[in-house]
């Protein structure tokens, strides 16, 4: 075993394995609901949006036995596939071919189609670390060492001198699930349709991409769009696009198009069961407790050019679980690999339960810090216009409470890292001046601070009731939060009793998801009673960051908006701050930036608009190693390094090319 694991460890995951049945599933007794089973926050221009379902959302469940995908164009891999399908048997997937996952899929799959936002996390997630097991894009971001590396793409991408135009060229050894070549011609034609069908992707980006064009077989064109001046509105938007979203191919969008007689409703609703894919996976099968996919034994990337072999597992296998404790129940006995989710004091599983189970990080936070699920104040609710509400009621939080109770530590605390605009990585905290905002940092808990500065504001109980009063009314909140999101409500709870230390009146509210969703996204109307304080996320680490997690925090282009997904939540607007954040793009000075950052920041303490209550990993990536091992953690020597984003996402993808059997 490579991972910090000793003797004992491997001989006690063994029998563990030994004891349980080949299916992957459980079910567990417990009776918690899915934590945070939403997707992580995307770009509203570069990564599609994807709008989180819940399962009552999602369609019904698909027939047990669908047909497999359209197949390579060799013979025998027809052969070869017709038999895997024949037997195609959820329950007895053979261990020691098969990884497991929870947590990245809650309900049931609605559809295989990348053009569309459906509820099918498992395989289709465009964003910053794309998901790449079964589509794919041109290159794939790294979270940590901010680099993009090839997929489909063969080399770097370059700009001309003028920063209008990106190019790149195609690897010739890559190829479509049918065995034709993925050419210019796919990449241009999938943004062609974008546009024509206003999909998510192409309403996000078409603002900023002119074209893409196909100059050869081998060679893409991305043209910018340019402002008045004649330069390129936002080249980081432009670059993002090339590691956030996928390439489809041209001859099966045809074929769609043909089948929904080009209707851009039924376009973006097709099911895609018989969608072309590029990447190293397909649909196996997929019910309501499980979504497997099977490796396509004639992947491109097995080239020598690419990875050079075929990753190592023949099926990844996601058991939906009802709940986060059943989810670790599964993790526990070995029927979970790789978990994306939050698994309550998960070092216990080591330290006192003596499992083989392991973290990126072998100590806390146990994982890379890169959101910040963040509460927004409703700016409109009496009371919470005033700075000083706002952020005694910050000031006032038991952030140390919120990071031991509600994420067992699993989150890096507000002394280790002050609070700002930026996670706890190191290439974003050495984007701005530290010494030059100290003054308007709080790490919480300061009660004393919080209630001198409403006393200097004039906000006091003046009829003796233990609740302040501003302009003659109470100060009364609900604070809110999705149900069954049981980190997010534990620290709602620490919220509202930091309201009851100072003298406002603060609940809580837990509405379903389904509900608290089509409140929160909707900009152009005020927000209900019920969302005076509410919980949203934060965008994690990507080639845009951290300029895009600050414009979704504060920028005010988002207010107004019909559907409104991106940020900005509490609808706030600082002409001085949508300035900076237009000019960031744009500005090449490093030294430049940091004064700019550095401002953004200065802005964001003082006005208080959202306050951030955790650090939280991108991915959770909890890993049992009863049957597999060489999984990614921090210094495991690989070149380039591969994060922790659960073997799926980015280039994370390349960990499952690394993995080995306990027990070959």
């Amino acid at each position: 075993m490579k991972h910090r694991k000793n003797l004992f460890y491997i001989l006690l995951g063994l029998l563990l394995v030994f004891a349980l049945s080949a299916c992957g599933g459980t079910t567990a007794t417990e009776d918690e609901e899915p934590v945070d089973a939403a997707p992580a926050q995307e770009e509203e221009a570069a990564p599609a949006e994807e709008e989180a379902m819940d399962e009552e959302e999602a369609a019904p469940a698909e027939e047990a036995m669908d047909e497999e995908e359209a197949a390579p164009a060799e013979e025998e891999a027809m052969d070869e596939e017709a038999m895997d399908e024949e037997a195609a048997d959820p329950n007895s997937l053979p261990r020691n071919e098969t990884l497991y996952f929870n947590g990245q899929q809650w309900g049931s799959v609605v559809g295989w189609n990348p053009y569309s936002s459906n509820n099918n996390m498992w395989a289709i997630a465009q964003q910053d670390s794309a998901r790449v097991v079964i589509f794919e894009t041109p290159y794939v971001y790294n979270m940590l060492d901010g680099q993009v590396y090839p997929l489909l793409a063969d080399g770097p991408y370059t700009w001309n001198d003028a920063r209008t135009e990106i190019t790149f060229k195609l690897n010739p050894a890559a190829h479509w699930s049918d065995g034709t070549p993925v050419t210019a011609d796919d990449v241009a034609y999938t943004w062609a349709t974008h546009v024509k069908y206003s999909t998510p992707t192409g309403a996000s980006n078409v603002d900023f991409i002119d074209a893409i064009e196909a100059v050869d077989p081998q060679t893409v064109v991305i043209r910018a769009k340019l402002d008045e001046n004649g330069n390129t509105v936002n080249p980081l938007i432009v670059e993002a696009y090339l590691s956030s979203n996928y390439v489809i191919q041209k001859a099966w969008t045809q074929t769609l198009e043909e089948r929904v007689g080009e209707d851009a409703t039924e376009l973006l609703a097709d099911a895609a069961e018989d969608v072309v894919f590029s990447g190293p996976y397909h649909k196996y099968f997929a019910d309501d407790s499980k979504v497997i996919l099977i490796r396509d034994d004639n992947y491109w990337g097995q080239d020598a050019s690419m990875f050079g072999h075929l990753p190592v597992p023949k099926y990844l296998a996601h058991t939906i679980f009802k709940d986060n404790a059943a989810g670790t129940t599964a993790l526990q006995a070995g029927e979970v690999d790789v978990s994306q989710q939050f698994n309550s004091n998960v070092q216990d599983l080591w330290l006192e339960d003596g499992l083989p189970i392991s973290t990126y990080l072998p100590d806390a936070p146990y994982g890379i810090g890169a959101s910040l699920p963040t509460a927004f104040f409703n700016l409109e609710s009496p009371g919470l216009d005033q700075v000083a509400v706002r952020k005694a009621i910050a000031m006032a939080v038991d952030y140390p409470t919120i990071i031991a109770n509600a994420m067992t530590n699993q989150s890096a605390t507000f002394d280790q890292v002050p609070r700002s605009l930026m996670n706890p990585t190191p290439g974003e905290q050495a984007l701005y001046d530290h010494d030059a905002v100290a003054d308007l940092q709080w790490a919480g808990n300061d009660i004393e601070g919080a209630k001198a500065m409403l006393d200097e504001a004039g906000i006091v109980d003046t009829d003796g009731d233990g609740w302040r009063e501003y302009n003659g009314e109470k100060l009364s909140y609900v604070a809110t939060c999705p149900n069954g999101w049981s980190d997010w409500q534990a620290a709602i709870e620490v919220v509202a009793a930091a309201g009851k230390e100072i003298g406002i009146e603060i609940t809580s509210n837990y509405p379903e998801w389904s509900v608290y969703q089509t409140v929160v996204t909707k900009s152009d109307a005020p927000l209900p009673e019920g969302y005076d304080i509410f919980m949203m996320w934060s965008d994690g680490a990507g080639p845009t960051q951290p300029w895009s997690r600050i414009r979704h925090l504060i920028s005010s282009e988002f207010n107004g908006l019909a559907s409104n997904w991106n940020g900005n939540w509490g609808q706030y607007a600082n002409p001085d701050a949508d300035a900076l954040i237009q000019a960031i793009p744009t500005e090449t000075d490093p030294d430049a930036l940091k004064e700019m950052y550095t401002e953004l920041v200065k802005i964001y303490l003082t006005d208080v608009p959202s306050f951030t209550l955790m650090y939280r990993p991108q991915s959770f990536h909890t890993v049992n190693e009863s049957v597999w091992t060489n999984f990614p953690y921090e210094g495991d020597g690989t070149t380039p390094p591969v994060p922790p984003l659960d073997l799926t996402d980015g280039w994370s993808i390349a960990g499952l090319y690394n993995l080995e059997l306990v027990n070959p």
